[in-house]
């Protein structure tokens, strides 16, 4: 058990029977006779949906074990995208709505961190920023203006704003929070002497 004053970003609570994981939280003191209060975004865990509820500091809520395994992605289907343990090959089915829209993103061979509540997966954690080659986009111009963006097409099919010195190839760091383009990504000295 621990109060409201106590909730964490990442922690899982059990409130009304439904299981959540803290999104946000924003403590707010209280003054004289007024208690603090605690304001939470959650995200069920069994539905995905997201809730906002403000909590009074002193309320006790029920604290859930949430266990992180890193795990290798391996493929998807239409209903799942499935993920080994590198450590003992077990596989582990995730629901595709559970990964949500990120998962065009998924890549074979790609390490990524699960989380599990009472041996169920119910998240998938992606890096803030993920390096991306570019598919598809209009040539490089250098005559224009160096903040004009043009659009680029990923493998996924995603389509993201890149510069104009961006040429298709090209591998790019993508901010995967805000879709949005970051830099190019440094090459690799591998392989040179």
């Amino acid at each position: 058990m621990i109060t409201a004053q106590q909730l964490r970003l990442g922690a899982a609570i059990r409130f009304e029977g439904q299981p959540y994981k803290v999104i946000s939280v924003d403590y707010h003191p209280g003054q004289g006779r007024m208690g603090g209060v605690a304001h939470a975004r959650l995200q069920n865990l069994a539905t995905g949906t997201f809730w906002e509820h403000s909590f009074r500091s002193e309320m006790r809520l029920d604290e859930i074990s949430l266990e992180r395994q890193v795990l290798e992605f391996l493929y998807t289907d239409a209903d799942h995208c499935y993920f080994m343990d590198p450590l003992t090959y077990d596989q582990t089915a995730v629901e595709l709505r559970i990964v949500g829209e990120r998962a065009s993103f998924l890549d074979a061979g790609m390490k990524l961190a699960v989380e599990f509540v009472e041996g169920r997966p119910v998240s998938v954690l992606f890096p803030d920023v993920l390096e991306v080659q570019i598919a598809n986009t209009a040539p490089p111009t250098h005559q224009q203006a160096d903040s004009a963006f043009k659009s680029a097409r990923l493998p996924n099919g995603v389509e993201v704003m890149v510069p104009q010195f961006v040429k298709t190839g090209d591998t790019i760091r993508l901010d995967l929070q805000n879709m949005r383009y970051m830099d190019r990504a440094k090459a690799e000295a591998k392989g040179r002497v």
